[in-house]
């Protein structure tokens, strides 16, 4: 016989087991790279959506994606169209300092924005990995997601984590 308890916990289970499979992995094909391997770390999952904040997020991709255009502050029709660029041009940068040899840092590009995620060893690693990636052209914003040694990820963990 089930208790009521045996019930919920199934039902716990099942829901968290339906979220995780309905998380889609990258669906919009954002430039996702690793750019050094320096160090051990934790891998980010990097960019993930369930199907209904995909469908939330096409609609605002197609919004943000074009209002640079409007606005008259991109050359591109669409400020998506930057991110494979910028995303090469941010991780040979990152490789070829070689004060960063030794972190584990991951370059994720949406919308002329970078994200930075992984390891470094320290608070100067990882600004001079922030400085790197504001200096890369056409990057508006840079948001570094960078633990230090003995601190916590700041990202969400790659699946099986």
């Amino acid at each position: 016989m089930r208790t009521p308890l045996m019930l919920c916990l199934g039902l716990a289970c099942a829901l968290a087991a339906a979220q995780d499979e309905a998380l889609q992995l990258n669906p919009f094909n954002d430039p996702f790279v690793q750019a050094t391997h320096g160090r051990a770390c934790p891998a980010p999952r990097g960019p993930a959506y369930t199907e209904t904040q995909r469908n939330q997020e096409a609609h605002y991709r197609v919004e943000r994606g074009t209002s640079c255009w409007l606005a008259g502050t991109c050359s591109e029709p669409n400020a998506y169209r930057y991110d494979a660029r910028i995303a090469d041009a941010v991780v040979a940068a990152l490789r070829a300092d070689a004060s960063l040899a030794d972190t584990a840092i991951w370059v994720i590009a949406e919308r002329r924005f970078v994200y930075l995620q992984g390891c470094v060893g320290g608070a100067s690693q990882a600004e001079r990995a922030e400085a790197i990636a504001s200096a890369t052209p056409d990057v508006q914003i840079v948001i570094p997601l960078l633990s230090a040694p003995a601190q916590a990820p700041r990202y969400p963990l790659a699946p099986g984590r």
